[in-house]
């Protein structure tokens, strides 16, 4: 019999790479006459690399993809096969509608999630304590907390680590709050904000550094560079940066580095009176894909569901790509407490929050590389006094309709 090739793409850090190959070992195993040839590295190079094989038709049978990316790769859902074809090789059950929904382009569903993430906020219970104050709750409370911090435990503590993206996703999500939409409509290549609230989303944004709620950015790029990662930071390892805005998928990292005297909590969403949605961006943490071009279409599928579904698979890989979508997965990984006690109560958040329809669908766009150095550049020249909130919300507005106009190919 002779032996077929299956080649696997994905990026992680190291025990991703060891639970991964242990899964696809065990897949092997049990098939016969089937070998996988694994292609994994970090993130960074990963989207560079891809490209490549796309444009040459050379990308591997099963490959790990950032949801964003269906737009640049499948713009008329064509890019990848479309699983639906071949959904009797798949426990499609498993997933929500919304996670299918997610993963369709054009009614053609080009991957499903390992997992979904969302922003959420982490909070040093103990440097709360140190200020004596409890964990915010409400909006006025973080921004309360500035000044208290200032008073209490001097000018380097902060409520706020205010790394760049954070803060433009944290302030956007008060935007979204006040306004019930978020910068990019979901569906049309259009900013969606009006010249009002996008002054907004650009003085609140302003307010966490001026009000000393956040890191400023030009101190923070002062400690070794604007993009050093929070967990990397002194001043967050000792306490005195007491809280973080990130993605639930974060937590292992963040706490990693913490000294003895620190405790990481998870905090509540933080809503402006009446709203609706929580504001904050939410979507498959990532997804996985098959080539269209693969010769072995059906097989390819097979391991795609035997990774994301399977009891045994779950069991090896655990919650190395987050707490999983797939509900037989996801229930291995609850009984058998494969998950920190902080990464169960941060997934039953963000989970509570989306069945009750709080996280807003994000548009594909607004995670698309050329829209998020816009968005950094924007910022960036804001906290550094070179926009006023007037210059910064026209940018935004004609700027970003223009960016999305090439994103869209029109």
């Amino acid at each position: 019999l002779s032996e077929v090739q299956l080649r696997v793409g994905w990026w992680g850090g190291g025990e991703r790479h060891r639970r991964t190959l242990d899964a696809l070992a065990a897949f092997e195993a049990a098939n016969p006459g089937v070998r996988i040839k694994a292609e994994y590295m970090g993130f960074n190079g990963y989207l560079e690399k891809l490209t490549m094989q796309m444009v040459g038709g050379t990308e591997p049978d099963l490959m790990q993809i950032n949801w964003a990316w269906l737009a640049m790769f499948s713009r008329d859902g064509r890019g990848f096969l479309d699983l639906h074809a071949h959904r009797s090789q798949i426990a499609l059950e498993q997933f929500t509608p919304d996670d299918i929904a997610l993963c369709e382009v054009q009614g053609r569903l080009n991957g499903l999630p390992p997992s979904y993430s969302a922003r959420l906020f982490l909070w040093n219970a103990a440097a709360y304590a140190r200020a004596g104050l409890p964990l915010p709750t409400t909006w006025q409370q973080l921004f309360e907390a500035g000044p208290h911090f200032r008073r209490v435990l001097g000018e380097r503590a902060y409520p706020l680590d205010g790394e760049l993206y954070d803060m433009i996703l944290l302030s956007l999500a008060w935007t979204h709050q006040s306004t019930g939409s978020g910068y990019l409509h979901p569906d049309e290549p259009r900013v969606a904000l009006g010249e009002a609230a996008l002054r907004e989303w650009v003085r609140v944004f302003r307010r966490l550094a001026d009000e000393h709620v956040a890191t400023p950015l030009p101190y923070r790029a002062s400690l070794g560079g604007a993009e050093k990662p929070t967990e990397q930071q002194p001043d967050w390892v000792r306490g005195l940066w007491a809280g973080n805005y990130t993605w639930d998928s974060q937590i292992r990292l963040r706490r990693s580095t913490l000294d003895a005297d620190q405790r990481l909590v998870l905090g509540e969403s933080l809503r402006l009176p009446g709203a609706h949605f929580n504001g904050a961006l939410g979507r498959p943490a990532m997804l996985y894909a098959v080539s269209r071009r693969s010769s072995h279409p059906e097989l390819a599928v097979r391991l795609l569901d035997y990774l994301l579904t399977d009891a045994a698979a779950a069991r090896t890989l655990a919650v190395v790509r987050g707490l999983p979508s797939a509900r037989r997965a996801l229930d291995v990984v609850l009984s058998e407490q494969l998950a920190g006690d902080l990464e169960t109560q941060a997934w039953q958040q963000v989970n509570g929050e989306r069945a009750a329809g709080r996280i807003a669908r994000p548009s594909p766009a607004f995670e698309d590389a050329r829209m998020r150095k816009f968005l950094r550049d924007v910022f960036e020249r804001v906290a550094y006094g070179k926009l006023t909130d007037a210059q910064a919300a026209g940018q935004l507005r004609v700027h970003g309709n223009a960016l999305l106009l090439r994103i869209h190919g029109r």
